[in-house]
């Protein structure tokens, strides 16, 4: 579960204000134009950022100011955040533990991660000899590893052409069931939003307005979502 009361965040170029609560298990899209502080709202889910003013629960914990090491949250962050020298199983590891002093157990998990998502026979790589999207993949393997049950996504879909978008959308929504993950995704796609998730917030002109169905996207926009579509509709 999250649920932000009264937050208020301030960028260099952007003022936000944020209430809204997310169920437990539920899988969210946080739709909006460019620069509106999406990121910095899954910055500020994971502790990297401190609010303002307000609120942020956790699993119906308090979590406004405690630290990211003690949240129990992921964070895919929109640059992957790997490290060139490791290998993928050694970026891939690091979910499991810092220090990669895997047991025999810990290896499994990560061979068998690896093969979830596309790039089993990939693991003695340096990330240069991967493609974008295998380097996603590697990315999302190490955060779903750190068996935190809240994740958060920024726009993890990016560097994937339209066919492995695809894949890797319904690859992570089997995921999240499974897990009963609370999951949030940052997109500036609505067909990512309608494809994986089953709700979805708008962040614009200062406020976060929803969670409202994703249906509503094409069904009945409220008026910040419909600015932002524009002509957009589902196919």
């Amino acid at each position: 579960m999250i649920r932000a009361e009264g937050l208020h965040l301030v960028g260099d170029s952007f003022a936000l204000s944020a209430s809204f609560e997310l169920e437990a298990g539920s899988l969210t899209a946080l739709i909006g134009p460019s620069g509106a502080g999406k990121s910095s709202l899954l910055d500020t889910m994971a502790g990297f950022l401190r609010p303002q003013s307000g609120a942020l629960w956790l699993n119906g914990r308090d979590h406004t100011v405690t630290a990211p090491s003690d949240r129990p949250v992921s964070l895919l962050f929109q640059d992957d955040n790997l490290f060139p020298h490791l290998t993928v199983a050694e970026n891939i590891g690091l979910g499991v533990r810092s220090d990669l002093r895997l047991s025999s157990g810990d290896h499994r998990r990560v061979t068998e991660i690896q093969e979830r998502l596309g790039l089993a026979g990939l693991g003695e790589r340096l990330l240069r000899a991967l493609s974008g999207g295998q380097v996603s993949r590697a990315a999302l393997a190490r955060a779903l590893l750190r068996d935190r049950s809240i994740l958060l996504l920024d726009e993890p879909f990016a560097a994937l052409g339209p066919a492995m978008r695809v894949d890797l959308a319904s690859l992570l929504r089997d995921i999240q069931r499974e897990r009963g993950l609370t999951t949030v995704i940052v997109t500036h796609q609505p067909e990512d939003a309608v494809r994986v998730a089953e709700q979805v917030m708008v962040v614009a002109k200062g406020a976060v307005d929803g969670p409202i169905p994703v249906e509503r996207l094409t069904d009945d926009p409220p008026d910040a979502l419909a600015d932002y579509l524009g002509g957009w509709r589902a196919s």
